[in-house]
């Protein structure tokens, strides 16, 4: 018994182990793609006409100050065009924009109440992209604040051999320390999908700030395969021209190209975001990509699972005092690199709390995410 026991242990600990150096190679990649991120060399206004697309649906408290920041931008107006797209809105967002639209460049479309109905979010970006005339397409989100060199700054990540472009999205730190922890963890976020393109293996984005030629759009297939799911149309998108094009995906780190939006108010709205994020993982058509997903989550449900089995033996303690301080150690690495890189005015002295608090919550939202419906804009999502 004591020897089936010991063995236990030991299979337990090799487990564990492989669990622990997967995620540290995962990290360092990570680091290592960050240093491979530069400025462009030089600024220049490209020549294609550029199609903004921006969906949105109930943003009656946004949609005027998002408007504000796109028609301030420092960008010649005849080479761009802004479409706003709306997607059913039930509240006043519609009649906001009709009312506040001044420029010519900027237009506003509805989509019919038949065309692909369980895209959601997608379909209003598919059908602004079918309504445009520019040769590069760049979404963004309808709560997004731009910075008036937003457009031209994220532009300047494109040449002859780019297809598609991934901007930082960034939350404004409240006073509140459920604020501040939201900025420290989609800061993280951010700064795994800029490493991991940084190192060749373009993962997650962001649809608030991403940009990519209308050309390989259409050769890659768009969003076709798609359009039964409620989301994806940043980072599916993103790994198939990644895969099935010859052109580069490059991230932009100019801080004048960081969109900013407001974290989430309340645990509820927190925990349906990140649910609809997690969601896509499974649906990822790298099957290898899915497994090193689901290592990475196994990872954070052995530091729960060698917590309870610190009680049996103490040699756990030790296995899990590894795996946490590694963990910690490397993401601080990940957070100051990003300070310096991008985020100047981000936030540490949160760092050890949110650690501690993003075990439970990723083991949780994970399961959710995965397996359970979720409320997106006032619609429920089924998975």
């Amino acid at each position: 018994m004591a020897i089936e026991i010991t063995s236990l242990i030991f299979y337990f600990l090799i487990a564990f182990t492989f669990l622990l150096v997967h995620y540290l190679f995962f990290l360092s990649r990570i680091i290592r793609g960050l240093n491979n991120l530069k400025p462009p060399s030089k600024e220049v206004l490209t020549h294609e006409l550029i199609s903004v697309i921006i969906p949105f649906r109930n943003e009656e408290e946004n949609i005027l100050a998002n408007l504000k920041s796109i028609e301030e931008q420092n960008y010649p107006s005849d080479k761009f065009e802004v479409i706003y797209v709306n997607d059913s809105s039930e509240d006043d967002s519609l009649k906001l924009l009709e009312k506040n639209i001044s420029r010519e460049n900027i237009k506003l479309l509805t989509i019919p109440g038949d065309y692909s109905t369980n895209a959601h979010k997608k379909r209003a970006v598919r059908y602004g992209i079918e309504n445009s005339n520019g040769q590069i397409i760049v979404t963004t989100d309808a709560d997004c604040i731009h910075h008036p060199r937003w457009l031209f700054s994220l532009l300047q990540s494109f040449d002859n051999v780019t297809g598609f472009i991934s901007g930082a999205v960034e939350f404004y730190s409240g006073e509140n320390l459920f604020s501040k922890f939201q900025q420290l963890e989609f800061t993280g976020l951010v700064l795994c999908g800029a490493g991991l393109i940084g190192s060749g293996h373009p993962t997650i984005c962001n649809a608030a700030n991403i940009a990519y030629r209308k050309k390989v759009f259409d050769e890659v297939g768009g969003f076709k395969d798609q359009m039964n799911l409620s989301s994806g149309d940043d980072e599916l998108l993103m790994q198939k021209i990644a895969k099935d094009s010859d052109y580069k995906v490059r991230f932009c780190i100019d801080q004048d190209a960081i969109v900013k939006t407001n974290s989430n108010k309340t645990i509820s709205d927190f925990f349906q975001q990140r649910k609809r994020w997690a969601s896509k993982g499974l649906f990822y058509n790298n099957k290898t990509l899915v497994i090193k997903l689901i290592l990475i989550y196994l990872f954070y449900l052995g530091i729960i699972a060698q917590l309870f089995l610190s009680f049996i033996h103490q040699i756990f303690i030790l296995s899990l005092l590894l795996s946490v301080s590694i963990k910690f150690l490397f993401e601080l690495i990940i957070l100051k690199k990003g300070k310096n890189i991008i985020f100047e005015k981000l936030e540490l002295k949160y760092f050890l709390l949110a650690e501690f608090l993003q075990i439970p919550y990723i083991i949780f939202i994970g399961i959710f995410g995965a397996f359970g419906n979720y409320l997106w804009k006032s619609r429920r999502i089924k998975r």
